[in-house]
């Protein structure tokens, strides 16, 4: 048996990746670019660093406190309609944070982002590294949303949604289009994206001639909106909504602990009408 002490710190990469400041594999480009130091000196991969140690991403310094190991957090909020999903708004808007709950340590990272106009859920996690994954196009996790149309589309406009069109940023589609009643003028739909960019789902409308009234995401990969969770309210994740988020992630699922709830309802997909799908 070795009598060696444990190495002292954490891995330069893992800790900057847990603090938020990108994936493991962006900041290992980033250090092996030479743009990360520790104490004035250029970090190597491999490195190992404590929150008493001086850090520089480019010219950001991280605090120490963003380097101190702490059991990580992740919940679920119903983001109203009004509301920015950032920190600071010029205009004094209000934004999702002051609603969220206080912690000791680290930082709420939205997974992905709500625009002011779209409501519904909205994952917050303390852990960099899982936003970070969760949030890359590679890993392919679907977005659920109930979306309000103005209009009745055609047959042929739903297939070309979930064929696919071209925006300005590149191919886009529906992996599934399913009706989900209205009346009057207007026509609800369940609709489901592989990626987070923005303003998709209203822009894959408009692509094909139709305007979104209402929108508001309902399931990010494996989580739920429940419905008795009211906007503006907030939930803690349930263990094994966690540990299915880590998996699909690629992280090790006994890295974080959430606080036992009960498991939200889904919705049952058989039971719907007029489904649409381009699988």
């Amino acid at each position: 048996m070795s009598n060696r002490p444990a190495p002292k710190g954490e891995r330069i990469q893992k800790a900057l990746a847990n603090a938020g400041f990108g994936s493991r594999r962006e900041l290992e480009r980033q250090i092996a670019a030479g743009e990360v130091r520790v104490n004035g000196q250029v970090a190597k991969l491999g490195d190992r660093i404590t929150p008493e140690d001086r850090v520089t991403v480019g010219k950001r310094r991280v605090g120490a406190w963003r380097l101190t190991p702490t059991a990580h957090r992740t919940i679920v909020y119903n983001k109203p309609l009004g509301e920015l999903v950032t920190r600071f708004d010029p205009q004094g808007r209000p934004t999702v944070f002051p609603r969220l709950p206080r912690l000791q340590t680290g930082r709420w990272i939205a997974v992905g982002r709500l625009d002011i106009n779209t409501t519904g859920l909205l994952i917050l996690t303390t852990d960099g590294e899982l936003a970070n994954r969760l949030m890359h196009p590679s890993r392919q996790i679907e977005r659920e949303y109930a979306v309000r149309v103005l209009g009745e589309p055609s047959e042929s406009q739903l297939q070309q949604l979930v064929e696919g069109v071209k925006l300005e940023d590149g191919p886009a589609r529906f992996e599934e289009i399913v009706a989900s009643g209205g009346e009057g003028a207007n026509r609800w739909f369940h609709v489901v994206i592989m990626e987070g960019r923005k303003r998709e789902v209203r822009r894959l409308w408009e692509s094909v001639g139709l305007q979104v009234s209402r929108l508001k995401r309902v399931r990010f990969g494996p989580v739920m909106l429940d419905s008795r969770l009211l906007a503006g309210n907030w939930r803690n994740l349930a263990r094994e909504e966690l540990v299915s988020l880590q998996e699909m992630a690629g992280l090790d699922s006994s890295r974080g602990r959430a606080v036992a709830q009960r498991r939200p309802a889904r919705f049952n997909s058989r039971t719907r009408k007029g489904r649409h799908s381009g699988r």
